[in-house]
């Protein structure tokens, strides 16, 4: 049987035995036309008045945006937020790019994410969540902490945060919230959001939003300093939008996430020997520590000893930012990595990602097919395979010739799981 994975810019055609098993959601198809559903949107809300009526021409407006490893089209949402704004002079205007603690972004990637008459006519920012002098003190979480937000957006007049709303591998879902905590926070209260305890927690995983820790202390942050108004978007296979949620920031991402929750949970009767997922393609396969998120959905049906597959280009490699590449070599297996990271007194930048790949690797092989080199994926104690439909043979004799197998071809756009 001939399917298709994600991957990069285009797909990835690969053949799996016949009784293999598709899960992906309900394939949804692109709004007609989603300029006019998002100008809607921003008129017809859901709990909050229509966005222009919120706003003063003499107010300072901050956007905030998700940095490249998102695929959020906002290049199409912050024009139509601007125009919708139009009694606002640009100068008002600031969008600050929510990189938590990823990389900068470049003037050619910010072309690429908002279009260039934005780039060239509106001032727009990297969140540094390592300069305290780009941050502010808003208060303390409840989970252990002083909560630095940037300073650009808890001075705003107006304060607007847009996304993606996705299935998430410990905050149950994207969007929302997460936009701005950690998008914009500093690396202190980072640190604490990704400690081991948070990310350990069982509630802290895909689709649940019920006492998950991780919703809970981004909830509680945001509610410091409040986004006054939310413009979130779902997408497709095709990364064409399906829907759009506008309004108060915690009822339309509810709304959101039930929408995503009804199409994107595929419940499965029972756990395969191998699970071959995506990581859902350009732009969240640029690099190996967000493949973990692949990984991470395939786990949730893969049965305990046995083999996942993903499918990610890689083409930034581990990354080149933060420790993740670092504190993989600071132990010889997984189960050392875990007993490491849950010791109270380790905490060190990028753990959260080691953990939760960590965690996977103990329960499952994992294989990564992929740009990277074979010896950049065995320091990450994974195992390289150049040919899917080899390796696939090659686990038979494993397995047996009745080897079960699943297929996620969109990844982590995906909530597999199975009722144990």
């Amino acid at each position: 049987m001939e399917t298709a994975l994600l991957y990069g810019k285009t797909d990835l055609t690969i053949n799996v035995p016949g009784n293999s098993f598709l899960v992906e959601p309900q394939n949804l198809a692109g709004l007609a036309d989603d300029a006019e559903a998002i100008t809607q949107a921003l008129r017809n809300p859901i709990a909050s008045p229509p966005l222009k009526e919120m706003v003063k021409a003499s107010d300072t407006v901050a956007i905030v945006i998700s940095d490249i490893t998102r695929p959020t089209p906002n290049d199409k949402l912050v024009p139509l937020l601007i125009k919708e704004l139009d009694h606002v002079p640009l100068k008002n205007f600031v969008i600050i790019n929510g990189t938590g603690t990823h990389r900068d972004q470049t003037r050619e990637e910010f072309v690429q994410m908002l279009g260039e008459w934005v780039v060239d006519n509106v001032r727009i920012i990297n969140n540094s969540c390592h300069d305290k002098d780009t941050l502010v003190n808003v208060g303390k979480s409840r989970f252990g902490c002083d909560v630095y937000l940037n300073k650009d957006y808890v001075e705003a007049d107006f304060k607007i945060v847009t996304g993606f709303i996705e299935p998430h591998f410990f905050a149950g879902f994207s969007g929302g919230p997460k936009g701005m905590m950690p998008g914009i926070a500093g690396i202190e209260t980072i640190m604490t959001f990704h400690n081991a305890r948070m990310i350990g927690d069982a509630r802290s995983t895909w689709g649940n939003m019920v006492d998950n820790p991780v919703q809970e202390m981004t909830r509680e942050i945001n509610r410091m300093c409040k986004a006054d108004f939310m413009l979130n978007v779902t997408l497709n296979r095709e990364k064409e939008i399906t829907n759009v949620f506008a309004g108060e920031l915690f009822e339309a991402h509810e709304k959101g996430c039930e929408f995503v929750k009804e199409h994107a949970m595929i419940r499965c009767d029972g756990r395969f020997d191998v699970v071959i997922t995506s990581n859902s393609g350009y732009p969240l396969d640029q690099n190996l520590y967000q493949a973990v998120k692949g990984m991470s959905a395939a786990q949730k049906i893969v049965k305990q000893g046995g083999t996942i597959i993903v499918a990610s280009e890689c083409i930034d490699g581990l990354p080149n930012h933060g420790n993740y590449s670092g504190i993989l070599q600071m132990a010889k297996t997984p189960e050392d990595l875990l007993e490491m990271i849950n010791d109270p007194s380790f905490k060190m930048f990028d753990q959260w990602q080691v953990q939760k790949q960590a965690v996977i690797q103990v329960w499952a092989d994992v294989f990564v097919y992929s740009t990277l080199s074979d010896t950049q994926v065995q320091r990450a104690m994974l195992k390289p395979t150049h040919d899917i439909e080899a390796t696939l043979e090659e686990l038979k004799q494993t397995y047996g010739e009745k080897m079960s197998v699943a297929v996620l071809p969109l990844g982590p756009l995906t909530i597999p799981y199975v009722e144990e």
